[in-house]
Parts: structure tokens; C-alpha cells; sequence
């Protein structure tokens, strides 16, 4: 789906199809689909791969090129061993440091890491998840449009912006919802990469200062 597309959509979705007399410009309706995609990055990030070439002697590894980056989830190093060898690292502002045994030699790491969707021309977004989105920014819109038109003068009658905001705020609650039941945060993992650096703390013994 094009961001053409969708704006169609979410237009068809508010009522908005009047082309001589639009409620909504096209610039504030990819404003607020825009803001519903960064939303569903953030739940559910376009995952990805990169090579990134290790210095030799050094842990660290500048991934200040992967643009758009929402989250490492794990790295790999060496590579291309079976089974896979994933690193313990950290990661503070562009820098990933390795934690593991392993000393770089030199050779690539690859960071497998989640970003920003995309919605132009062409769409990562999964087609499953394409009416989710367009709720959102419906619910965007609705909401961005109600307190607009407090105290304004309405030929739809005084309490058209308030059916606005509480359909904007039915839209924008069941976006939030789908976001949390789905994010990446909720999700079960069958397995674990790699040992995490800081030790799980316990919720039921005292270990004293």
C-alpha cells in the first residue's frame, strides 16, 4: 500500500471524500498517518539486518550508519557459525560494545535490529496491519480536528466536535490497545539469543546492601 493509498483510506474512514470541500488538507492527513507509523515502529519495528566490519583489538562497533534505529536485539560474531554465536553487548547512543570472550579481529558482525517503517511510494508495513494504522491516524485526525473546532462557529451544530472527539478517542484507545497486545514487548520468545549482561533480579530474596 502507497501512502496515496491510505490517505484514501483514512479518508473514506472520516467521512472526508468531498474533494471540493475537504475537512482535512492532504499535508495534515500524512501528519497524522505518519505519527500512527512511528507508534507502530515503536510496537512492532521493521526488522532488519546489517553487516557492520569490527575493529580489530576493539569491542566497539559504530552503528551510527543504521538509520532510523529503534532497538538492537542481538548481535552476531563471528559469524556464519553453527549454531549461531550471539554476543553479549551494550549499547549507548551509536556505539554497541561486545561483552562476550570474543575480541574483534577485524572481521564483520552482523546487528540484527528493528526501525522506523516506511509508507511512501512503497509500504513495510504488513498487509494485516494497514487498517490498524489507518485507525490511528483516524484517531489523529478526529482529535486534532475536535479541539480545533471548540468555540468555533459549526454548521454541523454545537455538538458535532465533541461526537468527533469521543469517535477520535474510541479510534485512538483501540490503536493504543492492538499496539500493547501486539508490541514486542509482549511477545513470548521460545528462546533466548544470549546470556543478558546484568544478572535478573529476584522478586522474593533479599540480598542485603
Amino acid at each position: 500500500m502507497t501512502l496515496t493509498e491510505m490517505r484514501g483510506i483514512v479518508r473514506r474512514d472520516l467521512h472526508d471524500e468531498d474533494a471540493a470541500n475537504y475537512r482535512w488538507s492532504d499535508d495534515e492527513l500524512d501528519r497524522h498517518i505518519s505519527h500512527a507509523v512511528k507508534e507502530f515502529s515503536q510496537a512492532i519495528p521493521y526488522e532488519q539486518k546489517a553487516t557492520k566490519a569490527t575493529t580489530s583489538g576493539s569491542r566497539e562497533i559504530d552503528i551510527s550508519t543504521i538509520t532510523d534505529r529503534i532497538m538492537v536485539e542481538a548481535v552476531e560474531y563471528p559469524v556464519d557459525k553453527f549454531p549461531k554465536r550471539y554476543q553479549r553487548f551494550t549499547l549507548w547512543a551509536d556505539i554497541l560494545t561486545l561483552l562476550g570472550d570474543e575480541v574483534p579481529d577485524g572481521s564483520n558482525a552482523y546487528i540484527y535490529h528493528g526501525k522506523l517503517h516506511t509508507l511512501g511510494e512503497s509500504s513495510t508495513i504488513p498487509i494485516k496491519y494497514e487498517d490498524l494504522i489507518a485507525a490511528g491516524a483516524c484517531g489523529y485526525a478526529a482529535v486534532e480536528w475536535a479541539a480545533y473546532a471548540i468555540n468555533r462557529v459549526n454548521v454541523g451544530g454545537t455538538i458535532t466536535p465533541r461526537e468527533f472527539l469521543n469517535w477520535g478517542n474510541e479510534r485512538f484507545n483501540f490503536f493504543k490497545q492492538e499496539l500493547k497486545r501486539l508490541g514486542r514487548r509482549n511477545r513470548v520468545r521460545i528462546s533466548q539469543l544470549y546470556k543478558p549482561y546484568y544478572p535478573p533480579v529476584s522478586k522474593s530474596t533479599d540480598y542485603g546492601p
